[in-house]
């Protein structure tokens, strides 16, 4: 884990206005993005997001991050107002490796690590893996990416902003070791939309694989 530093209280953003109601709130959302690939998510009662945060990804976190956690921000986000926010409001701890954290919080796609740097959880516990929370400049229905498996009744399509050709890797190989692997929650200002590990993407002309 990173080394511990003073929390900036005097910059300090405030988190959720009625904690328990908003937290309850976003975790239904990020649960229906998740068994809903592709279907976007709008979140209300949004936090005022610190620096280098989304607020779509800052209120996912005030509601799943905790103690037992481990939150990996870049390392100028976990040395700066970012990570004294989570540290002040989750208690999460934080990891300067990817394959420690419970949550990999992104700033862009090209920020994608391999899947091998990820925790993909273990055969006995699955569930036990990443999560990575990573912000697009822009994300709507419709669009290039064409979406399959379970939770959609035939095809979706979606938009991403900042799409790349490693992404479309990690999202195949990551199906590909089911029941491991990460789950994706992309996330544009106030919106999110979940790319879950049994998810089946292609591009336009491309076999869904």
């Amino acid at each position: 884990m990173g080394a511990r530093r003073e929390l900036d209280l005097a910059h300090m953003r405030a988190g959720f206005t009625s904690p328990v109601y908003d937290a309850q709130a976003c975790f239904r959302h990020v649960l229906e993005a998740l068994a809903r690939p592709g279907q976007i998510q709008r979140l209300d009662a949004l936090p005022v997001p610190p620096a280098g945060l989304g607020a779509a990804q800052s209120a996912i976190l005030l509601a799943l991050a905790d103690r037992d956690t481990p939150v990996w921000l870049a390392s100028a986000l976990r040395n700066g107002a970012a990570g004294d926010y989570l540290r002040f409001h989750c208690g999460c701890p934080l990891t300067t490796n990817t394959v420690d954290a419970r949550f990999v919080v992104l700033s862009t796609l090209a920020e994608l690590p391999a899947l091998d740097d990820l925790d993909v959880g273990e055969p006995n516990f699955p569930d036990r893996s990443a999560t990575l929370i990573v912000e697009v400049a822009e994300l709507a229905a419709g669009g290039p990416l064409h979406l399959r498996g379970p939770g959609i009744a035939d095809e979706i399509g979606l938009f991403v902003a900042g799409w790349t050709d490693a992404a479309t890797t990690l999202i195949q190989t990551n199906r590909r070791r089911f029941p491991l692997g990460v789950d994706i929650l992309l996330t544009c200002g106030d919106r999110v939309a979940g790319l879950p590990r049994t998810v089946h993407l292609s591009l336009e002309g491309m076999a869904c694989t």
